[in-house]
């Protein structure tokens, strides 16, 4: 894709499913790419996939100190940065009612304010340089809403609107932002949504069975998208919410 080649690239959550298939995927198309993961030995992992092209950082994103010392040594090594994914998440099925507020906190800390802190740290510099592109994936739970994961839906709910927001008031600095809203996908959050039920490889099948394209959705099933969105192919979109659910919800 044009413009992708030599472009350096920070992604979180690249140690495991959509961020390691994502940083794969940039990698082949010639990007320099920062895997930020909490999973320093999976990050490290994903960047000795990437032939040279990946840097692994061990980063929780929750923590703005952390980010702001990770997105530095990036840049002093490898200079600005000049595009962002933000892939990290991660959730717990409960319905609302049985839940509490230390998951709340949890849950809102990695899915929101996690993003919000990558934002504010790498788009200044975008802003100064009037250069940038971002991609933030967010979900269908926050488009249509997801039984058993509110507070997770009201995260990514905020992310697609939080997106939205800053590509306003980016756009004459040169800076696109578009969302990307997986439906169910083959993850190890998936995993972890089945095993937390005793029917979960049931509710799998069930809502493959709902996909019209008879499939749950794979992690190599996002970075053409989310490449393609960095690349200077994309660059008059901005402020857009593209859902990949195998045509379970349309638009």
């Amino acid at each position: 894709m044009r413009g992708l080649s030599g472009k350096r690239v920070i992604l979180t959550g690249g140690a495991s499913g959509i961020g390691r298939a994502s940083a794969l995927r940039l990698a082949e198309e010639g990007c320099i790419v920062g895997i930020f993961d909490l999973n320093e030995a999976g990050a490290r992992d994903t960047a000795a996939g990437c032939g040279g092209r990946g840097h692994a950082y061990a980063v929780d994103i929750t923590d703005r100190d952390q980010v702001e010392r990770a997105v530095a040594a990036f840049e002093r090594e490898l200079g600005p940065a000049e595009g962002l994914a933000n892939i990290a998440g991660w959730d717990v099925p409960v319905n609302f009612l049985d839940t509490d507020q230390a998951l709340w906190d949890r849950i809102i800390q990695i899915n929101l304010y996690g993003p919000m802190n990558m934002h504010h740290v790498v788009l200044r510099g975008m802003a100064e340089r009037s250069a940038g592109r971002v991609v933030n994936v967010a979900s269908d739970a926050g488009r249509v809403g997801s039984s058993g994961e509110a507070v997770y839906a009201a995260c990514k709910g905020g992310i697609i609107a939080f997106t939205k927001t800053l590509a306003r008031e980016l756009a004459r600095k040169g800076i696109t932002l578009n969302a990307v809203c997986p439906g169910p996908t083959d993850t190890p959050l998936f995993d972890g949504f089945k095993a937390a039920s005793p029917a979960g490889a049931k509710i799998g099948d069930a809502m493959a069975r709902a996909i019209p394209l008879r499939r749950i959705g794979v992690p190599e099933d996002y970075p053409g998208l989310i490449a393609f969105l960095l690349s200077d192919d994309a660059s008059y979109m901005t402020g857009q919410t593209i859902s990949v659910s195998g045509g379970l919800t349309m638009a």
